[in-house]
C-alpha cells in the first residue's frame, strides 16, 4: 500500500499501518526520515499521473493520502479510474476544504452551524461589513488552500481591512466571518458512503508560544481526548453536525470516502459550532488520535475506501495522548533549515508506539546520513498513559532529549485539560 505525504502526519500513519498484520509492505511518496525506517521512500512530487502510475507499479490495495493538495487536484478520482482504492474524497468533495465559500454553501444547504460570513469582493463596502462584525475580533478567510496562513483573526480594524483588500486583489474575493466565542476542538470522522465512525476528540495549540501567545503555526502540539467534548456535547456534535454531514456526502454522484476533520467551536452553552472543515487528518491532531484507536489501521481505512466501514467495529484504548511540536528557529515566518538534531540517533528505538516516541515530520539526512532539520516544524514528541499529567511529563522528557540550535517548543500542551 502507498501513503502520499511526507510529513509528521504520514509519520503517524505510517506507524498505525506497520503495526497492522494485514500490511505486506508500505510505501511512502516522499515519506521523510522517520517513514524510511518503516516504509520504503519513493521520491516523486506530488504529480498525480506519477502517483497513481507508482501505485499500478506496486500492484497497491490501498492508497492513502495525507496532505489536502493532492486530493483537491484530482488523486483519489485518477485512483479510481485506475481501479486502486484511495482513502481521500474525490476533488468535488475535496473542494470542503479547497474553498472556504464552498463549505459555508454546503453548511448551510446541510442545516449545519457556524458563523455568520458575508462574501467581499471589489464591488463591496468593506467599511460597512467591518461596521457589521465590530465588536468582536474580525475573522478573514482566503478562498484558497494556504496551507493554514489564509486566516486572519484581529482586533485590529487596518489590519483586517488590509487583508481583505490584498485578498481580494490576490483571490478576486474573501470571506469576512462573525467571531466565534469558545474553546476549540478537533474531530476526525472517517466516513463513506454507508457510515460513519467518529476517533476521539482532540484539541491542539495553533499559536507559537505559551499561553496561546505568538503568531499562528500548523500547530505545536495537541492531546486527546479532549474534555471540553463531553458525552453530551459529542451527542450535540453527532446529532447537529457529523449526521447532517455525511446524509449530504453519502448522497453525491461519488459518496466521500476518507476522513472528514471538523474544526469545532464550544460556546458557553457548550453547543457546537464549525469553524472549518479538512479532508484529511490533522498535524498534529493525528498524532495523537490515531494511538488511541485499537481497531486495526487498515481494516478501517480499506473498509472507508471501498464502502464497507458498516462492517468495521470502532475500539479505542483507554488513557490519552500528548504530542508536542519541536519547531526550527524562525517558525512559522522564516524557519531556518539544515541544522543538526542532537540526540535523536539514541533515540531511534522510540520511533513506534509504546509508552513514548518521535514522530518525524521536517526531518532528513545530510550525506553522512547525520539528521537535520529540513522544515519548519521538525518533530514531536509524544507519549501514551493513564493519566494526563503523567503523559505530559512523559512527552517533555523525551523532548528534551533532544537539542537543536535554536529550536522551540511550547512548554504547556495541554495546559487547559490539566488546569
Amino acid at each position: 500500500m502507498v501513503v502520499v505525504g511526507g510529513g509528521g502526519r504520514e509519520h503517524a500513519l505510517c506507524l498505525s499501518l506497520n503495526a497492522s498484520a494485514r500490511v505486506d509492505a508500505l510505501h511512502c511518496v516522499p515519506g521523510n526520515a522517520g517513514t524510511a525506517q518503516i516504509a520504503t521512500n519513493h521520491t516523486l512530487g506530488m504529480d498525480i499521473v506519477g502517483l497513481v502510475g507508482l501505485a499500478v507499479q506496486l500492484k497497491a490495495d490501498l492508497v492513502v493520502v495525507g496532505p489536502e493538495a493532492p486530493l483537491c487536484d484530482g488523486l483519489a478520482d485518477a485512483c479510481h479510474e485506475a481501479g486502486i482504492p484511495c482513502f481521500g474524497p474525490v476533488a468535488a468533495l475535496a473542494h470542503l476544504e479547497g474553498s472556504k465559500l464552498h463549505a459555508k454553501q454546503t453548511m448551510e444547504e446541510a442545516g449545519v452551524p457556524t458563523a455568520a460570513y458575508q462574501r467581499l469582493d471589489a464591488a463591496s463596502d468593506l467599511d460597512a461589513a467591518l461596521d457589521a462584525f465590530a465588536g468582536d475580533p474580525w475573522v478573514v478567510k482566503r478562498d484558497v488552500l494556504a496551507g493554514g496562513k489564509g486566516v486572519v483573526v484581529t482586533s485590529d480594524r487596518g489590519e483586517a481591512k488590509a487583508f481583505i483588500e490584498a485578498s481580494i486583489k490576490s483571490d478576486g474575493f474573501v470571506l469576512l466571518e462573525a467571531f466565534l466565542p469558545g474553546e476549540e476542538a478537533s474531530m476526525l470522522v472517517v466516513m463513506d458512503g454507508t457510515a460513519y465512525r467518529t476517533l476521539p476528540a482532540s484539541q491542539d495549540h495553533k499559536r507559537a508560544y505559551d499561553g496561546d501567545e505568538g503568531p499562528n503555526t500548523g500547530g505545536m502540539g495537541a492531546y486527546c481526548p479532549a474534555p471540553v467534548v463531553s458525552a453530551s456535547v459529542h451527542e450535540k456534535i453527532v446529532q447537529r453536525i457529523v449526521e447532517p454531514m455525511h446524509r449530504h456526502l453519502a448522497r453525491q454522484d461519488t459518496p466521500y470516502r476518507g476522513v472528514l476533520f471538523i474544526g469545532l467551536m464550544i460556546d458557553e452553552h457548550n453547543d457546537p459550532y464549525v469553524v472549518e472543515f479538512n479532508v484529511r487528518f490533522g498535524d498534529p491532531e493525528c498524532q495523537v488520535t490515531l494511538p488511541l484507536l485499537k481497531t486495526d489501521m487498515y481494516a478501517l481505512l480499506h473498509g472507508a475506501a471501498t464502502d464497507g466501514l458498516g462492517d468495521v467495529t470502532l475500539e479505542l484504548h483507554a488513557g490519552s495522548a500528548v504530542t508536542v511540536v519541536l519547531a526550527s528557529e524562525g517558525y512559522p515566518a522564516s524557519p531556518i533549515k539544515g541544522r543538526p538534531l542532537r540526540g535523536l540517533d539514541s533515540l531511534l528505538e522510540k520511533t513506534s508506539y509504546g509508552q513514548a516516541w518521535v514522530n518525524f515530520a521536517g526531518v532528513s539526512t545530510d550525506e553522512n546520513g547525520q539528521f537535520i532539520a529540513s522544515g519548519g516544524r521538525v518533530l514531536s514528541c509524544t507519549a501514551l498513559g493513564a493519566d494526563l499529567s503523567v503523559t505530559q511529563q512523559t512527552s517533555y522528557e523525551l523532548m528534551n532529549a533532544i537539542s537543536l540550535e535554536g529550536g522551540h517548543f511550547r512548554t504547556d500542551i495541554a495546559h487547559r485539560a490539566i488546569d
